[in-house]
């Protein structure tokens, strides 16, 4: 049994290491979409650089922005930046009229600002017969082509596919639209309509058939493979998440060089290792043998905690650097609960394994009341607190529960099989005295009267 749990903790501890190292290396995409990603290791704006960009939400007229309409707006911005693939774009409110975006590890930083800074009017325009098409990215006059109606007519949008298997952007219209869209269709076949955002031409189709029902496909006709899939996903974007209750304004930028971001890395990475460092230095020197096995265990707690974060994937910060460190310290405060209590049975006059056993044993309660009261602590930051608490919150729970199973059963199972060699029987080695110390008996037999108590 005690082979069978090394050998567990030692697979368990290999592929952990494969998934911190390996190159290239994709795993499935969790979510509606499927398909597969590659694995690596993510990064927050303070460590990788990118856009940090605050936007005033302006009034219209006498109304002006309440939280709730501030609310709205952030949520909009956050699914616009989400569907261009930035990976966990941070978008909070500030104040009662300021909307703070930081997107880390962004290139295509026009494309995002020109997604994201969209007041998001959209309309559906009707191009009357004879009149030339606008291009499109064409500024529009409004009030020489009055819309057909708003963009609060839509239901839905997608990513479909059209009768010859090419890509098609697919919505659906709610009830007045889809009525008022019918009855235009079918007078205007093989005329245009545009589709108008901010006054701009963002795509303007030819009407094949009368459209009933309120579902609309537009496709790019004999185009080979149809729409490619960028012009596609922001042509659904636009579509889906493009209204915005008041519009917008950008008042400042800040691009974060990814230097200043290496500079944040190196100097967490040297202030972590100090910190271990001494930590297992105190535990050596402490506790002797059983500091080492709990400095190893810590080694092997950091491995597997990294490959959780390139799994999941989570966004390492600097607030998410400080949520590990507290972690790694929770889990050396278990194993100094577990190794203060063996040192007391040892001196009750127990043998070494009973001791072992016991000081387990008695210090779980403990170790379990202090990592629940945590795990509730972080949980209440991660479900109500900000983005940059939520990273802290999430890699601290992340570490809490890791670091129980390392301290409880990586510890135990590796002390369990060392004192069973002779040279590990000494007192030296656990930092008690001689006089307290039983050793685990030598013979077969007497090792299994040891066992049985």
């Amino acid at each position: 049994m005690r082979k069978a749990g090394l050998i567990f903790i030692a697979v368990l501890g290999l592929l952990a290491l494969f998934v911190d190292v390996a190159p290239n290396l994709r795993v499935p995409e969790l979510g509606p979409e499927g398909g597969t990603r590659r694995l690596e290791t993510k990064l927050g704006l303070d460590l990788q650089g990118g856009l940090a960009v605050e936007y005033r939400v302006n009034p219209v007229g006498d109304e002006r922005p309440n939280a709730a309409a501030l609310a709205v707006i952030r949520d909009i911005i956050e699914r616009r930046v989400n569907s261009t693939g930035v990976a966990e774009p941070v978008v909070q409110t500030q104040g009662t009229d300021r909307i703070v975006v930081e997107l880390p590890g962004v290139q295509d930083t026009q494309t995002v600002r020109r997604l994201v800074g969209q007041t998001g009017e959209l309309n559906f325009v009707p191009i009357p017969p004879g009149e030339p098409i606008p291009p499109v990215g064409t500024a529009i006059d409004l009030a020489r082509y009055p819309p057909l109606f708003r963009g609060d007519e839509l239901s839905s949008a997608s990513i479909g596919q059209d009768q010859n298997g090419g890509r098609s952007v697919d919505f659906v219209l709610k009830d007045n639209g889809s009525k008022l869209f019918e009855e235009y269709t079918r007078e205007h076949i093989q005329d245009y309509f545009a589709i108008v955002l901010d006054g701009v031409v963002i795509s303007a189709p030819q009407i094949q058939d009368a459209i009933t029902g309120g579902r609309v496909q537009i496709t790019q006709g004999s185009t080979i493979g149809g729409y490619p899939l960028r012009e596609a996903q922001e042509l659904v974007n636009v579509l889906q998440f493009g209204s915005l209750p008041f519009p917008i304004e950008e008042l400042s930028s800040d691009t974060i060089s990814p230097t200043l971001g290496a500079e944040f890395v190196d100097k967490s990475i040297t202030a972590g290792l100090i910190g271990i460092g001494l930590v297992l230095l105190f535990m050596l020197i402490h506790y002797r043998m059983p500091g080492a096995v709990a400095g190893g265990a810590l080694i092997y707690y950091a491995v597997l905690v990294f490959a959780v974060f390139r799994l999941i994937p989570v966004t390492l910060t600097l607030a998410g650097i400080a949520g590990f460190v507290l972690s790694v310290g929770m889990a050396v405060d278990a194993n100094i609960l577990i190794f203060e209590r063996t040192k007391e049975e040892l001196r009750l006059g127990k043998s070494l394994p009973a001791a072992i056993e016991a000081g387990f044993g008695r210090a779980w309660n403990s170790i379990l009341d202090s990592n629940v009261s945590s795990l509730i602590t972080a949980s209440i930051l991660y479900f109500f607190g900000s983005s940059v608490i939520q990273g802290f919150a999430l890699v601290l729970i992340i570490g809490v529960l890791i670091s129980m199973f390392t301290a409880i059963t990586v510890t135990r199972q590796v002390l369990r099989v060392l004192v069973d060699h002779d040279w590990a029987r000494k007192a030296g080695l656990y930092g008690v005295a001689s006089e307290d110390f039983i050793a685990w008996p030598t013979s077969r037999t007497a090792r299994r009267d040891a066992r049985r108590v």
